[in-house]
C-alpha cells in the first residue's frame, strides 16, 4: 500500500536545508525557511511532491555572544527520534570506492485539508559505516570542500536511489533547490543510459534527463556557487569520462560547478525575484532564466493576535491567502490592538532575555537577518551623532538585532562586533539589544513585533529576501533598499519606504553615506512623525502591509507559479 501511494507523487523536491521547525535543526537560514514554507504550501494545495534533504544532527550551531559580539559557535544536537520517523528502506552511494549505507527518516507535513507531502531526512550514521562516513551527513555547510562534495553525492544520488528504492518510481520532475542537489542529474543519467541497455552515458542521454529537472537559484553572490576541481570530484566519485565528456557537465574543463551543472541540465530555470532573473541573466549569460518571486508561508508567520482577527473578518484567508486583499475593511483600532499584543510578547520576551528595559509605546526598529557583510546590518550606524539627533527630536527609538554569522564568515563576525559597538557607543541615548541564537520561533517573534522592518542590504546582493514579506504579514511597514522582493512590494508610504534611489547608477558600487543618509532623512521627516503624531496614517500602512504584500508575497502564490511554469511543462 505505501508503495502504491508512493507511486502517485510525481515532484521531488531537493534541499541541501529544510526548516521544518525550530526544534529540527536541519536549516541555517533563509534558503531552508524558504524550503519549509514551499513544501507547507504544497501541502496545502495537495501537490504531488516529496521532498529529500539531510540529517544534520549537528544543528547549525548554536551562538553564544561575549560582551563584545564575539561570536562562538557550539554543536546543538536534537532528539532526532522524538521529532522523526525512521523508515526501514536502505540504499547507498559511493564514495572514493567505498559503499556507504543510508537510512531515510520521515517527517509528514500536513496541510490545510489533511492532505500531506512527506519530507525524508538521508542518515549516513550507520554502523555498517566507518565512523568518518557516519558523520557525513552531520554537519550543515561543515568541513571543507571534500567533506561538502560527499555531502552534495548523498543528497543528490542518494537522494534518487532512495526514493526508487521506496517505490517513488513515476517522478516527473526533479527541482534542485539551489545547486547543491545538482548530481541528482548524474543518477537521472546512469537511469537513462540503464533502459537503454548501455553501461556508458551518451548525449542523448542528456536530452532525457533535461525534460525532467527544475532549477532554483537563489544567490547572486559567488560564495553561494559550489565549484569543485576535478581531480577531487575524481577522487570521491570516480574516474567518470563518460560523465565528464557530457557537453555542459565540466566548467571549463577542469571544474565541476554545480550551478552550471543544474543549468545545463534543466529545462526550466528561475531566480526567486523579477531583479535577480535580471541579474541571473547577466551572471549566466546565454540562459533562459525566468523569474518566480519568493513568497512565505502565511498560517505559519503570521503571529497569533492577527490570525485571531484575521479569523472573524476573513474567515478562508488559509486556504486562499489573496483574499488578505480583504484586509483594508478591518477597523484601524482592532489592527493597533493585534499589533500591540504580537509587541508586548517580543518586548516582554527580550526584556526578561537581555535584562533591557525596552518599552512598548517606543519607536520600535527590527534587524534580523544572516549576519554578512553584504547585508550592512550596521548601516543605521554609519551616523551615530546623527541618529541620535533623529531619536532625541522626531521622537524616541528603540531596536533589535538578531542573526548568525556563519562560522567561516569573519567579516560577519566582525559585523556583529560592530553594532556592538555601536550599542555602547548609543547606550545613553538609545537602547539597542542584540538576541543571540537566531532560529525560526525568534525570527517570527521579532517579524511580528517590532514597529518597522529594516533590511540594508548593497544593491544587487539581496536575490529575494523574505523577512520583509513575514513582517509584512504582521502589518509590520518596510524600510528597505531597493533590491530582491522589496523591488516588487515597495509602494511609497503607502506599503512602506525605500532606502536610497533604484533608478541612481553609482559608480564604483553602492553609495554607503547616501544610503545611510537616505535611512536618516526616512525616519527623521516622514516615518517617526507618522507614528507618533499620525497614528491613523501610520495603521493604513500596516493595512496595506498586509492587503498588498500579504496577499501576493506568499507561498501559496508561488506554489501556484511553479505548478504552472515549471512542474506541468515538458
Amino acid at each position: 500500500m505505501l508503495h502504491t501511494i508512493n507511486a502517485q507523487r510525481s515532484i521531488a523536491y531537493f534541499s541541501m536545508e529544510i526548516g521544518l521547525s525550530e526544534k529540527i535543526r536541519t536549516y541555517s537560514g533563509g534558503l531552508g525557511v524558504l524550503a519549509g514554507d514551499t513544501i507547507r504550501s504544497a501541502a496545502d494545495l495537495r501537490v504531488p511532491m516529496v521532498a529529500v534533504t539531510l540529517l544534520h544532527r549537528q544543528g547549525y550551531f548554536r551562538q553564544i555572544l561575549g560582551a563584545d559580539g564575539s561570536q562562538r559557535e557550539e554543536p546543538v544536537e536534537w532528539p532526532v527520534e522524538d521529532l522523526l520517523e525512521e523508515m526501514p528502506d536502505r540504499s547507498f552511494v559511493v564514495i572514493e570506492g567505498r559503499t556507504i549505507y543510508l537510512r531515510p527518516w520521515r517527517y509528514k507535513l500536513k496541510g490545510i485539508g489533511g492532505f500531506t507531502v512527506p519530507v525524508y531526512f538521508l542518515d549516513s550514521d550507520l554502523p555498517d559505516n566507518s565512523e568518518w562516513d557516519r558523520t557525513l551527513t552531520h554537519y550543515l555547510y561543515g568541513g571543507d570542500n571534500h567533506y561538502r562534495l560527499c555531502q552534495e553525492v548523498i543528497l543528490g544520488i542518494g537522494g534518487v536511489r532512495m526514493l526508487r528504492k521506496m517505490g517513488y518510481g513515476k517522478i516527473r520532475t526533479f527541482h534542485m533547490n539551489e545547486g547543491h542537489a545538482a548530481l541528482l542529474t548524474l543518477a537521472l543519467l546512469d537511469e537513462s543510459a540503464e533502459r537503454a541497455g548501455r553501461w556508458i552515458l551518451i548525449e542523448e542521454d542528456l536530452e532525457t534527463v533535461q525534460k525532467r529537472c527544475v532549477f532554483t537559484t537563489h544567490t547572486p553572490v559567488p560564495a553561494g556557487h559550489d565549484k569543485f576541481p576535478l581531480d577531487l570530484v575524481r577522487r570521491v566519485i570516480g574516474d567518470r569520462k563518460d560523465f565528464f565528456a557530457l557537453n555542459g557537465v565540466l566548467y571549463e574543463g577542469n571544474v565541476l560547478n554545480m550551478t552550471y551543472l543544474a543549468l545545463n541540465l534543466s529545462r526550466y530555470i528561475n531566480g526567486v525575484a523579477r531583479k535577480h532573473g535580471e541579474v541571473s541573466r547577466m551572471m549566466f549569460a546565454g540562459y533562459s532564466i525566468e523569474a518566480i518571486t519568493n513568497g512565505v508561508h502565511a498560517a505559519t508567520w503570521m503571529s497569533e493576535p492577527f490570525q485571531k482577527l484575521l479569523n472573524r473578518y476573513i474567515p478562508l484567508w488559509k486556504q486562499d491567502n489573496f483574499s488578505l486583499r480583504h484586509a483594508l475593511s478591518i477597523p484601524k483600532q482592532e489592527i493597533w490592538d493585534a499589533h500591540m499584543k504580537a509587541k508586548k510578547r517580543l518586548l516582554d520576551f527580550v526584556n526578561m532575555k537581555t535584562g533591557a528595559r525596552l518599552d512598548e509605546n517606543i519607536f520600535t526598529i527590527g534587524f534580523a537577518r544572516r549576519a554578512a557583510a553584504y547585508k550592512r546590518g550596521d548601516l543605521l550606524f554609519e551616523d551615530i551623532d546623527r541618529l541620535k539627533r533623529v531619536s532625541a527630536e522626531a521622537g524616541k527609538i528603540q531596536i533589535i538585532y538578531a542573526g548568525k554569522a556563519h562560522p567561516r564568515d569573519q567579516e560577519g563576525k566582525n559585523l556583529i562586533k560592530r553594532i556592538f559597538q555601536a550599542k555602547q557607543n548609543l547606550k545613553d541615548d538609545i537602547d539597542v539589544v542584540y538576541l543571540e541564537d537566531y532560529d525560526m520561533a525568534l525570527g517570527a517573534m521579532i517579524t511580528a513585533g517590532v514597529d518597522i522592518w529594516l533590511n540594508t542590504p548593497e544593491s544587487p546582493m539581496e536575490a529575494s529576501g523574505t523577512s520583509g514579506m513575514k513582517a509584512s504579514l504582521n502589518g509590520v511597514p518596510s524600510l528597505s533598499i531597493l533590491d530582491g522582493w522589496w523591488i516588487e512590494g515597495h509602494i511609497e508610504g503607502l506599503t512602506g519606504w525605500s532606502v536610497g534611489d533604484i533608478s541612481v547608477e553609482k559608480e564604483g558600487g553602492n553609495d554607503r553615506n547616501g544610503d545611510a543618509a537616505s535611512l536618516y532623512d526616512k525616519l527623521e521627516h516622514v516615518i517617526i512623525p507618522l507614528f507618533y503624531r499620525e497614528r491613523k496614517r501610520f495603521i493604513e500602512t500596516m493595512l496595506f502591509s498586509i492587503a498588498i504584500n500579504g496577499s501576493f508575497f506568499n507561498t501559496q502564490r508561488m506554489m501556484m507559479q511553479y505548478v504552472l511554469n515549471a512542474y506541468l511543462t515538458d
